[in-house]
């Protein structure tokens, strides 16, 4: 099982700012680059941009809550959650913390998203 995690690519886990514009206010954020490469997943399934869709998230959780509090934690839980919510990871049993009413993203039985090539960070890079 450990060697899931010794084996893992350095610069996975290794941390990464960007710079975002969230309704005309630059804003940097840092992430590790796993995190950035999930983002980029789910914005090119969404057919947007993953800045477009950082401010996406951003609206929807303002709108619901007031507020975010720390919005590099807030996409990290994001990312989880969406990679959590697929059928893919329900057949594996990952899906814990998840209530009966969340929904898997396209509802459709579609797997887990092909992150493209080119917008994943590896020891290449």
């Amino acid at each position: 099982m450990c060697q899931i995690f010794v084996n893992t690519d350095p610069i996975l886990y290794e941390a990464r700012s960007r710079s975002v514009r969230i309704h005309g206010m630059v804003t940097s954020i840092r992430l590790e680059n796993l995190f950035w490469n999930v983002l980029a997943g789910i914005a090119a399934e969404q057919g947007t941009t993953t800045n477009r869709l950082i401010v996406t998230l951003y609206d929807e959780v303002v709108e619901v809550h007031g507020s975010v509090q720390n919005l590099a934690s807030f996409l990290r839980v994001s990312c989880v959650r969406y990679l959590t919510l697929t059928p893919a990871a329900s057949a594996r049993g990952i899906a814990g913390g998840m209530s009966t009413s969340d929904s898997a993203p396209g509802g459709d039985g579609a797997s887990v998203v092909a992150f493209p090539a080119d917008r994943q960070f590896s020891a290449k890079s």
